[in-house]
């Protein structure tokens, strides 16, 4: 009975050698390519945006109105004809327009303190919360968890916000990229991906610091920061990104002065909408809209040039602090 049962079952197909290299089987074959496929699609209608912006940015006028940019920026005009080229006249006046290199100036501000305030306010509270001692620790992480299941919603939000910049009026300090960069001050699900890393350190290493006379902040910054490099590298990401793209509470509570570059790239794009329809003498060379073009994408370089110093740290950081032992 037992030999019949045994001829019944099917045995696992295996991987045959030919010439020293694995054939895969073809279930797994078409599983491979189907993947592969849908990563690459995925991955083109990722970047394919970028790329229109840039070849937007650097087309000609009837170019860009013709709707004749796909890929490549073109050139030329609509009775000579399109040609792949290359029209530098919006950058050059976002290069000498003063107010776009304020508000960048502005935004690398409120990103840069913004980053670090928010940073240092999630590891104190990852921390403290991975600490079973912790008098009403369980109580304190379900308020942290309830905050994500309900928003508290606008109003709440914008009485923090005014309450912080009455504060901030009381000692003498009116710039509101303070205010944002403070009521602005952590979030939710980055304090529990620091309080799982912090969890998952050795209890082992943290009583032989103890030992050797380790106190509460030695053991956080020389024995748990270093050991969460990943995760904190992570939740700096998240939060400079959050910072960097901000654009609702700086368009409601700074002045024009004090606007970041999402609010001032807004309204450009706004003011290029209004003046669609009004002729002026001087037509320039390029499209009123690959201004805007140009602010986009000079405005996504820096994190173009960071994320790939920090995009080793991501996939590890994240199943760090995202599974709890």
């Amino acid at each position: 009975m037992a030999e019949i049962n045994n001829q019944n079952i099917k045995e696992t197909p295996k991987k045959v050698k030919k010439n020293g290299k694995v054939r895969l089987e073809t279930s797994e074959l078409i599983f491979k390519i189907i993947s592969y496929a849908f990563c690459a699609i995925f991955a083109i209608m990722c970047i394919y945006p970028f790329i229109y912006a840039i070849s937007a940015a650097l087309s000609s006028r009837d170019a860009y109105y013709s709707g004749q940019v796909v890929l490549l920026p073109l050139i030329g005009t609509l009775n000579d004809g399109y040609t792949l080229g290359l029209e530098w006249g919006a950058f050059k006046e976002v290069f000498f327009d003063a107010g776009f290199w304020v508000s960048y100036a502005n935004t690398l501000f409120i990103t840069f303190y913004g980053t670090v305030w928010s940073l240092g306010v999630s590891i104190f509270g990852g921390y403290a919360l991975s600490k079973k001692r912790l008098p009403f620790r369980t109580g304190l992480n379900f308020y942290l968890l309830f905050t994500m299941w309900f928003n508290a919603g606008l109003i709440p939000q914008y009485l923090n916000y005014l309450n912080t910049q009455e504060v901030f009026g009381a000692v003498g300090i009116t710039d509101n990229r303070w205010m944002v960069v403070i009521a602005m001050g952590m979030n939710a699900f980055n304090v529990i991906l620091l309080r799982n890393a912090f969890e998952s350190v050795p209890k082992e290493i943290e009583e032989a610091a103890i030992v050797d006379g380790a106190s509460e902040f030695s053991l956080l910054w020389n024995v748990y920061v270093p050991m969460s490099k990943s995760s904190i590298a992570t939740v700096g990401l998240f939060y400079g990104i959050s910072r960097w793209n901000g654009f609702f509470w700086a368009n409601m509570m700074m002045t024009q002065d004090e606007q970041p570059l999402q609010v001032y790239i807004r309204d450009t794009l706004k003011k290029v909408m209004e003046e669609q329809g009004n002729t002026s003498d001087a037509i320039p060379a390029y499209a009123t809209e690959s201004m805007v073009y140009a602010m986009i994408v000079c405005a996504i370089i820096p994190i173009i040039i960071i994320y790939p110093y920090i995009q080793r740290y991501f996939a590890t950081g994240v199943n760090v602090g995202g599974v709890k032992e």
